[in-house]
C-alpha cells in the first residue's frame, strides 16, 4: 500500500495544484520511483489511497500497466484525509488477508525492498530512516531508539 491522501501542506504552493506524491524528483513523479522500486522486488499488487487532488494521481498511474503492476486505489474523498491509520483501515478489503508493506508515498526512501519478510509470530515490521536535516525531529520516531 502505498499512502498519498496527504494535503502536503509543507510544500505549498506547489501541492495546492499537484498531490506531493506526484512532484517530480529527478525527473518524474517522486510515486513513480516507489512504484519502479515495488515492481524491482517482484510486489505486483499496488493500493494507493488518495483524497487530496487524488483523481490526478488516478490519471497520472492508470492501472498501473505501464510499470508491469496492477493498482488499486483507496478514494477518501477529496478533503476528507483519514490520516495513516484510518487510510489503511479504509484499504483493508482491497488488501487480503496477507502480510501487506505500507510505504509513505510523499517520502523518499531506497531501502532494498527485496527480501523484507515479517519475522515468524511478528504483527508487524518497521522500517525507518534518519530524519533529514531540514527536520530533524521528523514526524515520527522512536521513544528510548
Amino acid at each position: 500500500m502505498i499512502l498519498a491522501a496527504g494535503r502536503g501542506k509543507r510544500m505549498r504552493p506547489l501541492t495546492d495544484h499537484t498531490p506531493k506524491p506526484l512532484l517530480p524528483v529527478a525527473g518524474k513523479p517522486l510515486i513513480v520511483w516507489h512504484i519502479e522500486r515495488l515492481a524491482a522486488a517482484g510486489i505486483r499488487d499496488l493500493v494507493i489511497n488518495h483524497s487530496h487532488l487524488g483523481q490526478q494521481i488516478e490519471g497520472a498511474l492508470g492501472d498501473g500497466s505501464a510499470w508491469g503492476v496492477s493498482i488499486r486505489y483507496s478514494v477518501e474523498g477529496e478533503g476528507h484525509a483519514l490520516n495513516t491509520g484510518g487510510g489503511i483501515l479504509r484499504a483493508l478489503p482491497l488488501l487480503g488477508e496477507s502480510p501487506f508493506l505500507v510505504l509513505n508515498g510523499d517520502v523518499w526512501c531506497d531501502a532494498d525492498m527485496r527480501g523484507l519478510t515479517l519475522p515468524m509470530g511478528a504483527l508487524a515490521y518497521l522500517l525507518m530512516v534518519d530524519n533529514p536535516m531540514h527536520h530533524p525531529e521528523g514526524d515520527f520516531h522512536l521513544a528510548g531508539g
